[in-house]
C-alpha cells in the first residue's frame, strides 16, 4: 500500500493493517482483514458481536501476537514490535476500561505518562497546562482521578494518550459507560484532534453516534470485511443492513 496518499482522503496514510488473521485454538477470529487510517480521518469498525472488533484493535495495538499479515504505522513495519515501542513510534490506545490512575490527581495522571518518556521538567509543565486547558480540565487539576465523572475521566484518558503527541489514537469503545449530552461533547473533541493531523481508529456498540463521527466505516462479519465506505454507503449497503443493521435502521448525520 501507498502510504503517500489514502484511497479515500487524500491524506498521508499513517496506518495499513494487511491480511490480518489471528486464531483462539481452532476458531478463526480474524480471516485476511485489511484497513488503513489517514492522518486527520476518523475510521469506525463496526460489526455484530463476535465479528473480530477488539480483536483486531487489539493487535493493531500491540496487546496480541500477530499470527498472519502485517501492520505498517507511519510507513513503519510495526507487525512484531510490542505495545510500549508501538506507543513511541506514534500509536496511542485507549482500552474500553478506564486506564486512569485513580489515586492519583488529574495533572499527576499527565505527569507520570511524561515523565516515563523522560521529558524536561519545563517543557513537561507547559505541555500539561496546554493539555489541561484543551480538555477543559484546568479546574480539576488537583482532583483525584476517583472524583471525576465519567466524561471527565475520558477527557483526561484522552489527553494522557495525546500527551506523548501520536500520530494515530486507537479507541475501544469511546462512547461506553457516558451519558448522551457527553458523547456530544467527545464526538466533537475527536473531530478536533482528527483537525489538528491525528488519524483515528475507533470500534464502538453506538452504532448512530459511531457513523455520525467517522469519515469512513468498515463492517467486520464473521472474522472478514462485509464492506466499507462512507457512512451513508456504509447505511444504504443491502449486505450491511443483512448482517448487521437490520432493515429499519435510519441514520440522521
Amino acid at each position: 500500500m501507498d502510504r503517500s496518499q489514502d484511497a479515500y482522503s487524500g491524506g498521508a496514510s499513517v496506518l495499513a493493517a494487511e491480511n490480518l488473521r489471528f486464531r483462539y485454538g481452532r476458531r478463526e477470529v480474524l480471516a485476511g482483514v485489511s484497513l488503513s487510517a489517514a492522518q486527520g480521518r476518523i475510521v469506525g469498525l463496526l460489526g455484530p458481536n463476535g465479528a473480530g472488533k477488539t480483536t483486531c484493535l487489539n493487535l493493531i495495538a500491540g496487546l496480541l501476537p500477530l499470527q498472519e499479515g502485517r501492520i505498517t504505522l507511519n510507513g513503519r513495519n510495526v507487525s512484531d514490535v510490542p505495545l510500549h515501542r508501538r506507543a513511541r513510534l506514534g500509536l496511542g490506545y485507549l482500552p474500553q476500561e478506564s486506564s486512569v490512575f485513580r489515586g492519583l490527581t488529574t495533572r499527576q495522571n499527565l505527569e507520570l505518562v511524561l515523565e516515563e518518556r523522560g521529558a524536561k521538567k519545563t517543557e513537561r509543565g507547559l505541555w500539561i497546562d496546554e493539555l489541561l486547558e484543551r480538555f477543559g480540565l484546568s479546574a480539576l487539576s488537583g482532583a483525584k482521578a476517583s472524583t471525576l465523572s465519567g466524561g471527565e475521566r475520558r477527557r483526561l484518558e484522552i489527553a494522557r494518550a495525546l500527551a506523548l503527541r501520536p500520530t494515530l489514537l486507537v479507541f475501544d469503545e469511546p462512547f461506553a459507560g457516558i451519558d448522551p449530552v457527553t458523547v456530544q461533547s467527545l464526538r466533537h473533541l475527536l473531530r478536533g484532534l482528527a483537525e489538528s493531523g491525528v488519524a483515528i481508529l475507533l470500534a464502538d456498540h453506538n452504532i448512530p453516534e459511531t457513523l455520525k463521527i467517522c469519515d469512513r466505516a468498515t463492517i467486520l462479519a464473521d472474522g472478514a470485511v462485509l464492506m466499507e465506505g462512507t457512512p451513508e454507503a456504509v447505511v444504504a449497503d443491502p449486505r450491511a443492513r443483512a448482517k448487521f443493521l437490520g432493515d429499519e435502521f435510519k441514520f440522521d448525520a
